[in-house]
């Protein structure tokens, strides 16, 4: 994302930072925060979900899923504040001088799930200082933050982040500051109304005001979600006639030495701004309850796939929309943007198919831009990515520092950002519907503690998947109740079965739904539900080629050779080198995919490493010559199929996530 002109940093947008009274509680909403629960029982003028998200904690991480949140405290994600100023005591929201925009609230909108999946003491101190300054230091108009910068833009990261606070400690002070700022803001708008980055993100802020008005009833707050929409970006105005078909260069978007001719377009050009578009589908459903929504979504995905869709469940920004080229790059902020996007769409619609690409994205586009240990990141991640170094090429708008792995290459807001990635995806693995049904929305070890008819229920999901095909739920409870099991089928799997206690549920199990199990449970109930993972081919840019097995992605290692370039304190600037070739062709055919030889090991401690790699696929290909790199970047890829007279080889493809050097879409040979 681009740091606004004021912060003085590297600015592609150059997009200026333009430049009440105290309102007291309306009844139902003071009414509410005394204990009467008439307001908040209210029926609500908000339309219901299919499914609902279970409250911060409610999910607990459990076996390799724990591992990759450890990983990821350990390093860093949970010691960041300790040397990285834009986020050290000096922050303006902390009561400092320092930087007061969005490093801040991102940093504690990730950390704060972080630490309460963890029941990390430490992490809960470091989560709690940013909380108490901002909730002990609101104005008396009810602005909160430092009084230095008055954006709204970094205000609607930080009320997501004391939603999920207020879901693990109910603490007392959240509702009312959460109602005297919206009122504030409902106030200003009008004469302050929303710009940049604000104006394009509305839709985040509405979840949160959504958020509130179910736990309050107070009418002002549907009064405030209309408001912000009207002032905001009409996404799906831009959607109903989608003219970005190509790359979004600075050609495009003219911008030239520091100046933009164009900067409305850059902005809707933007891709962090597009992944959190994504969610205004589900926003608007829940204001209007009109069911086209869902249409209007799928509209919109549809739209930057066809585009601009890349193999790893994500579309090409770097930092604009980028195309089709795997060369080109996605930024890290998108991935973790689009993820929590999605899951307020799974949330509103309840539509398997999101719950696949979910997973996609999480297990490929989330870690794959990682090193193993989490002290150095990308901001930019590529599916053909054959050398990270200081090339010119092949970005849309971006530097010469994108592709680095490092504390903040290129800017530092995916540094404060990327750790909402993994815990959010935690917090969404069980979903409710209605007040009978558990939904298993999403894979992955864990533990469940939640209430369902009024019976405190306890589901252990234990799994190696995504690397594995076989996930075993067993069922605790105080007493038998009568519920409905809902279990995510992925389109991708088939003749999946069910099992509950040995016996095997009906067979008509459709892939790309939810298989529903409705009976009276009881305490020790077993469930095993098997979801095949054949190896599969799919088609990309210039026809060419990607092996994908379940929710993961194949790619070819060229092996890795790091380079130095800087230190920064606890970690460093890395620049990555292949160690062996990398232009190969692939002699693989859709109707054959299913023999490719499949080799599984141990999960690793660290899950997605390219040396213990838990899946290995074998395939065979040739060296393609005519296919080379330029300026460190693998050309775009020739079309499909391809000649190629260099002898046969077998090559041993690994998860997208573990290759940090990795080529995934690949020339398909001719017969």
């Amino acid at each position: 994302m681009i740091q606004p002109l004021k912060t003085n940093r590297r600015d592609l947008l150059k997009l200026a930072m333009s430049s009440a009274a105290t309102l007291a509680l309306p009844r139902p909403v003071s009414a509410a925060l005394a204990g009467d629960k008439e307001s908040a029982a209210t029926k609500s003028r908000l339309a219901s979900g299919e499914f609902r998200l279970l409250p911060l904690g409610e999910i607990r991480p459990q076996g390799w899923l724990t591992r990759q949140l450890r990983v990821q405290a350990d390093g860093m994600g949970g010691h960041l504040d300790e040397f990285w100023p834009d986020v050290g005591s000096n922050s303006g929201w902390l009561g400092g001088t320092g930087e007061s925009w969005e490093r801040g609230p991102y940093f504690l909108d990730g950390l704060l799930p972080l630490a309460w999946l963890l029941d990390d003491a430490t992490l809960k101190a470091k989560a709690q200082r940013w909380v108490d300054w901002t909730l002990d230091h609101q104005a008396a108009n009810g602005m909160i933050g430092p009084a230095s910068n008055n954006d709204w833009w970094p205000r609607m990261v930080m009320v997501k982040a004391f939603a999920q606070y207020y879901e693990v400690t109910a603490d007392h002070r959240v509702l009312p500051v959460l109602t005297k700022y919206f009122h504030y803001q409902w106030a200003e708008l009008p004469s302050r109304p929303l710009r940049d980055w604000g104006k394009y993100r509305w839709q985040d802020e509405v979840l949160v005001v959504q958020w509130l008005y179910d736990r309050t009833g107070d009418p002002k707050l549907i009064e405030l979600c209309g408001l912000l929409k009207r002032q905001g970006f009409d996404w799906e105005a831009l959607f109903a006639d989608f003219q970005m078909t190509q790359p979004m260069t600075r050609e495009v978007l003219g911008m030239s030495s520091g100046h933009i001719e164009k900067p409305e377009l850059a902005m809707q050009a933007h891709g962090v701004n597009h992944s959190q578009a994504l969610k205004v589908a589900a926003v608007n459903y829940r204001l209007s309850g009109d069911r086209a929504e869902s249409a209007n979504f799928d509209r919109q995905l549809a739209a930057l796939d066809k585009f601009h869709g890349m193999p790893n469940g994500m579309f090409s920004c770097d930092e604009h929309l980028g195309g089709l080229d795997p060369s080109h790059g996605t930024e890290l902020c998108s991935v973790v943007e689009t993820m929590f996007s999605l899951e307020a769409i799974l949330a509103a619609f309840g539509k398997a198919e999101t719950g696949d690409r979910i997973e996609k994205i999480a297990f490929n586009a989330l870690p794959g831009t990682f090193t193993d240990d989490m002290w150095a990141h990308q901001y930019d991640q590529q599916p053909n990515q054959v050398q990270c170094s200081l090339n010119s090429k092949p970005w849309t708008t971006n530097s010469s520092e994108s592709n680095l792995y490092g504390l903040a290459p290129h800017f530092g807001c995916c540094t404060a950002n990327f750790h909402q990635g993994w815990p959010k995806f935690t917090s969404s693995l069980w979903m409710t519907k209605g007040d009978d049904s558990l939904v298993a929305a999403l894979y992955a070890p864990c533990e469940v503690n939640t209430k369902l008819r009024g019976a405190q229920l306890r589901l252990v999901e234990e799994t190696d998947y995504p690397f594995r095909d076989t996930i075993n739920i067993t069922v605790h409870l105080e007493r038998p109740i009568d519920f409905a099991l809902l279990l995510r089928i992925p389109a991708w799997t088939e003749n999946a079965s069910i099992h509950v206690n040995d016996q095997r549920m009906p067979e008509d199990i459709k892939p790309g739904t939810f298989a529903e199990i409705r009976r009276i449970w009881k305490q020790g109930d077993r469930i095993v539900l098997k979801l095949p993972m054949h190896p599969r081919v799919s088609h990309w840019f210039q026809n060419s080629v990607a092996i994908e097995r379940g929710p993961l992605l194949l790619s070819l290692d060229p092996g890795e050779s790091w380079v130095k370039l800087r230190d920064h304190g606890r970690t460093a600037d890395w620049q990555v080198f292949p160690t062996h070739g990398w232009n190969y062709a692939l002699a693989v055919h859709e109707d054959a995919a299913t023999a490719f030889q499949v080799l599984e090991a141990p999960v690793p401690e660290r899950p997605f490493t390219a040396e213990n790699a838990a899946v290995r696929i074998k395939v065979k290909g040739r060296r393609l010559n005519q296919w080379r790199s330029e300026d460190g970047v693998a050309k775009p890829l020739p079309i499909s199929p391809v000649h190629s007279t260099e002898p046969e080889e077998s090559l041993t493809l690994i998860p997208y996530a573990s290759a940090k050097l990795r080529i995934t879409a690949f020339p398909q040979l001719d017969s």
